[in-house]
């Protein structure tokens, strides 16, 4: 083989590789963009549904699309595309109001229209109060972060939907609120850890439609003691087994 069949070989096959790595991205990007996005749970705002070290998939399609379903969200077009309005009990992810390059994750209580208001703990959508039924106490410091015994609270929406919010502090700031009156295309979300949530009780105010991401799906991961998935040493002892392929709910 001469020198120059040598150096088109090895060209070709450079180029071949590059070709399969852009791709590679481009699929990735496409699936990232369309149908599935990684994320992982930074605080302990949606204790006990949701712990920090949980990774889920979010479905992107659940909503539609915005600029926001765009890796760092250009300003490309506005509103949604093939847009469906999430159903209240949804855990959702969105982009901060103030702030769009950060990501919540909140549970979707208030959709546009409504009155949301909490009184003396409990939630009234529409001045009917919300199905609130205490259930026990959880007293595991990887689920509540407290080391005591932590009262638990079963929600159930008009729509049906239950789960367990989390009851930290009697008469905490948060349990007693004003009426908010949420406003067209925007909804009103909650953590179920409703004594340590900043959500749209406080500094998240009303979400646009146009800031949601997508809805949680299934837990894939999780793993405790802050520990990272990449610590493979640390699986045995650290990861949380029971909560691998669970829906959210």
């Amino acid at each position: 083989m001469s020198v120059a069949e040598k150096s088109q070989k090895k060209s070709g096959g450079l180029g071949e590789t590059v070709s399969v790595i852009v791709q590679a991205l481009l699929l990735a990007l496409v699936i990232r963009t369309l149908l599935f996005q990684p994320f992982s749970i930074p605080s302990g705002s949606m204790r006990p549904t949701l712990l920090e070290g949980d990774y889920l998939f979010v479905t992107k399609w659940s909503y539609g699309f915005s600029r926001y379903s765009l890796p760092f969200g250009p300003d490309l077009f506005s509103g949604r595309i093939w847009g469906a309005e999430p159903k209240r009990g949804d855990v959702a992810v969105f982009k901060f109001p103030p702030d769009p390059s950060v990501d919540y994750i909140k549970r979707v209580v208030g959709l546009p229209g409504d009155k949301i208001q909490v009184k003396d703990g409990q939630l009234f959508i529409n001045g009917a109060g919300v199905q609130r039924q205490k259930v026990g106490q959880i007293d595991n410091r990887d689920i509540t972060e407290e080391s005591g015994p932590v009262d638990v609270y079963r929600e159930t929406l008009p729509n049906g939907v239950s789960y367990d919010t989390l009851d930290l502090i009697p008469n905490s700031i948060g349990d007693n609120t004003q009426e908010f009156d949420v406003p067209p295309g925007h909804y009103f979300m909650m953590g179920d850890n409703r004594d340590n949530s900043s959500d749209s009780r406080f500094t998240v105010g009303f979400v646009p439609d146009e800031n949601l991401v997508g809805r949680a799906n299934v837990i894939f991961f999780s793993i405790g003691g802050s520990a990272s998935p990449l610590e493979i040493w640390k699986w045995p002892s650290q990861m949380r087994a029971s909560r691998l392929l669970q829906f959210v709910k």
